[in-house]
């Protein structure tokens, strides 16, 4: 099939999900023999490979513009003959969809934020005061006009949806680059150059001087256990209940734990003073996706602290497909995190990894002490990555993907 993917918002190549996402679906649609056009922001220089890559932003830059592109969308169809335009899905999108009509073939909608408006959502009262509910109606006609979606969870898509129309389908992780690696424990070996206890002084955890540094993302210490956190620094996200439970770990006097927090955001400040007295404790900044592989495997656990309280839409349920934890069980890791609806059906308890109760008090700092043994580590660490390989492959996801465009080809 020659497939137009339509991202506008998303930045390739990037560190973020999306920009993550963007890239190994179109990747790995290419590996299958589909032809791929991407339309989407320009990071860096394009990825090398099979896909062809457009550059195309949202209208001034912002994304609830994007709609506005969908003449530019039906005209590069045109030009590289698509076969269908599968679209990344955003609020205030559908340029994709709109252009897939509009030339008459298969309209594809990928979906991993909710449709559907949540409780209280300030968007839905807006709406309602506009009597006429245009956001919703936009919305709706969108869906109306799509022929498949592919989506981790279907709660987030109206409930009169057709379900033949629906592929539910994880998102996952690159198991060939995020994997387990031999040489783990040399990873841990730096030079001490980078001993600093957290901070702004931790950036030189990726400095140095040529390979030492390259293969020494930790700091020398081999005796602590290293939990990992990578992802954004938002509210949701969870980083400071880390930094807080380390914290109360070492007042009480157990001090075999470090951390090494990759990314940034907002709520870096806040896991910073929750750190302020924890030795072992590092913050990298934002690193290149292509960096992380190697960070992951030199850990020890895998944190993915999700404070779904914190984030309105979640109100819906926990709909999101997490990158994290699937890099995190592609790199042999066992996996804490909170015991939520989606999440336990992901990471399986006392075998993949060790899921907490959200709302008790210190249940996380009682889930890393529960993994402080390191023969539990790598028994969980082996079976999260035999999962990651089975289920959670962008291979497995692309797979999938490609048996119901070429059926959806057939049939049309």
């Amino acid at each position: 099939m020659r497939l137009l993917y339509v991202a506008p918002d998303q930045v390739v190549p990037g560190t973020l999900g999306g920009s993550v996402h963007v890239q190994a679906v179109a990747e790995g649609l290419a590996d299958l023999g589909h032809e791929i056009h991407v339309a989407t922001s320009p990071g860096a220089a394009w990825p090398r490979g099979a896909v062809h890559w457009h550059a195309m932003s949202p209208p001034l830059g912002q994304p609830v513009l994007r709609w506005a592109r969908a003449a530019a969308v039906a005209s590069l169809a045109r030009e590289i003959r698509a076969e269908a335009i599968m679209e990344r899905y955003y609020n205030f999108a559908g340029e994709g969809v709109l252009a897939a009509r509009r030339l008459r073939i298969p309209a594809i909608l990928e979906v991993n934020a909710p449709v559907v408006d949540y409780p209280g959502s300030p968007k839905a009262l807006v709406d309602r005061a506009l009597i006429v509910e245009p956001m919703r109606r936009w919305r709706e006609r969108i869906c109306r006009l799509t022929d498949l979606f592919i989506t981790p969870s279907a709660e987030m898509l109206p409930a009169w949806v057709d379900p033949a129309r629906v592929l539910r389908v994880e998102w996952g992780a690159d198991t060939r680059h995020f994997r387990p690696r031999a040489d783990a424990a040399r990873l841990r070996q730096g030079s001490g150059a980078a001993s600093d206890r957290q901070g702004s002084g931790a950036a030189r955890l990726r400095q140095g001087s040529g390979a030492a540094s390259e293969a020494a993302p930790f700091p020398k210490d081999p005796a602590r256990v290293w939990c990992v956190f990578a992802g954004a620094f938002r509210s949701w996200h969870g980083v400071a209940h880390l930094t807080s439970a380390l914290a109360r770990l070492h007042a009480a006097g157990d001090h075999r734990f470090g951390a090494v927090l990759l990314g940034d955001g907002p709520e870096r400040p806040a896991a910073e003073r929750a750190a302020r007295d924890v030795p072992g404790i590092f913050f990298t900044g934002a690193i290149p996706h292509d960096q992380l592989p190697r960070y992951l495997a030199a850990a020890d656990i895998g944190v993915a602290p999700f404070d779904a309280m914190r984030h309105r839409p979640l109100r819906l349920g926990f709909y999101w497909s997490p990158l994290k934890v699937f890099e995190y069980m592609a790199c042999g890791l066992p996996v804490v995190a909170p015991r939520l609806p989606r999440l336990t059906t992901l990471v399986e308890h006392g075998r993949e990894g060790w899921l907490y109760d959200p709302e008790a008090p210190r249940a996380l700092d009682g889930a890393l002490t529960a993994l402080a043994d390191a023969p539990t580590r790598q028994r969980l660490g082996a079976a999260a990555r035999e999962r990651a390989v089975r289920d959670f492959s962008w291979a497995a996801h692309c797979r999938a993907l490609d048996a119901r465009l070429r059926e959806l080809l057939r049939t049309r």
